[in-house]
């Protein structure tokens, strides 16, 4: 169950109206680095977790704040469209968002919702959850989390340097901090369970005898003129301290795929559905491109 005051979290005042720049803010609510995604996010991973009842709490706590940022972000949008034109006749250049509507405001803004926030990114996007990640693996989950308020710490950096108006430069910086904060809690959590050691690989329920031990720890190059690009990744001890770094040339390790032909029924040309076609069609698709080279 949820509940509110009515309250925001953090007081939310706008100097000088800015209808382009609450389009800028639609990011922060509704794109992929935005507070819509990490609310449900760990709200999701809360309804799911299982073991110690803290890190449900955790979650729930930080989802639920998370939605109080929602409530500022878009009350921050509304207060920036205050005083916007309604109608491309009017005087933009004696208007408090002078040129507004010729210059980038969302005219969804005016038209769909009466002047007031969307639940979408600012080119107009809905979210659609396709970026909420819950995987029922609590580790996994917190580093997926370190991710999500790190790119969200970028963003609202960036909103932070594109507007001169004192208020929201004020309610940035808090929701900066807030970012910084939760990063930390989520890497506390993982030290909470036993730190990096303890923790990878993920899921670390899955015996590493099982898996083909030689690639484990092997960092793969690829580039054509053989070279690696060597850092902390290619050599010593790895990050789990289960194994160490070694570096190799990818190398295929198997031979070219070989399909069976296609049905009959499947709606394919003729000469795909038998095998001596298949080669046949293969061959001649082969040939036009050595051919062409």
């Amino acid at each position: 169950m949820f509940y509110t005051d009515g309250k925001l979290q953090f007081p939310v005042r706008v100097e000088r109206p800015n209808p382009v720049f609450a389009k800028a803010l639609q990011q922060a609510i509704g794109g992929v680095e935005g507070e819509i995604r990490v609310a449900m996010q760990y709200m999701f991973q809360a309804f799911g977790a299982r073991g110690p009842a803290k890190y449900r709490d955790m979650l729930l706590n930080t989802a639920t704040e998370e939605l109080g940022h929602i409530e500022m972000l878009a009350t921050a949008v509304a207060l920036n469209l205050e005083g916007a034109p309604l109608s491309l006749k009017e005087e933009v250049s004696a208007d408090v968002a002078g040129g507004a509507v010729l210059n980038g405001m969302d005219m969804r803004h005016i038209l769909s919702v009466g002047l007031a926030a969307m639940p979408v990114d600012a080119n107009g996007v809905p979210f659609d959850m396709s970026h909420v990640y819950a995987s029922g693996n609590i580790a996994a989950d917190m580093y997926a989390n370190v991710t999500a308020e790190s790119s969200g710490r970028v963003l609202a950096v960036r909103l932070y340097n594109m507007t001169d108006d004192p208020g929201m430069k004020e309610m940035l910086a808090f929701m900066i901090a807030r970012d910084t904060m939760h990063q930390q809690q989520w890497l506390a959590a993982l030290e909470d369970m036993g730190g990096e050691t303890a923790n990878l690989p993920i899921p670390n329920s899955f015996p590493q005898s099982q898996e083909n031990q030689k690639y484990s720890y092997a960092y793969f190059g690829h580039m054509t003129d053989g070279s690696i690009p060597e850092g902390r990744w290619t050599a010593g001890p790895a990050m789990d301290g289960k194994g160490e770094f070694v570096a190799m040339q990818s190398q295929p390790m198997g031979g070219k795929p070989s399909l069976a032909p296609a049905r009959p029924d499947g709606g394919a040309q003729t000469g795909q559905t038998s095998k001596s076609g298949s080669e046949g069609l293969l061959g001649r698709i082969e040939g036009a491109i050595e051919r062409n080279i």
